[in-house]
């Protein structure tokens, strides 16, 4: 079954690239590897689900969120590459804006791992860091950076 195959099933479309709002691209090509830039889980009006992991926000709020942001990222994915049956996940950096004493990274990422590895498959799997922050742009909860190699 193919991605696009996949995405039907779970009910899910991806949503339109957003454009970037400072001096970056949204992905930069390097041979046969794409780096994504960072995204949020950025809602069609634009705004972010916004707060502090383990006091505004819980972990299953976050989950979410991560997962949400997996979307935009499969949406970069496909644009950089072409079509969603090229691309391997290769590693994951996820960003969790949390409270000090917070230690449930994991459980948060785990939202946009596991939509990858639904969606991708074998090619959805990677290596993987979920780190804390202090703050994130926009106040939003989580952020995630890709890096991706494209098959021919």
């Amino acid at each position: 079954m193919s991605p696009e195959d996949r995405l039907k099933e779970l009910g899910l479309t991806l949503p339109a690239m957003p454009t970037p709002v400072a001096t970056y691209v949204s992905f930069k090509q390097v041979g046969d590897m794409v780096y994504l830039s960072g995204q949020g889980p950025r809602r069609a009006d634009g705004t972010y689900p916004t707060g502090k992991v383990g006091a505004d926000v819980t972990v299953e709020q976050a989950y979410e969120h991560a997962r949400h942001t997996g979307l935009g990222l499969l949406a970069a994915m496909k644009k950089a590459a072409g079509s969603l049956d090229k691309v391997e996940v290769v590693k994951l950096l996820g960003m969790v804006n949390a409270v000090p004493e917070f230690s449930d990274h994991p459980k948060v990422i785990n939202g946009c791992s596991d939509l990858f590895v639904a969606v991708l498959g074998d090619r959805g799997r990677h290596a993987r860091s979920a780190v804390g922050m202090g703050s994130l742009p926009n106040r939003m909860t989580v952020e995630i950076e890709v890096i991706v190699k494209v098959h021919s």
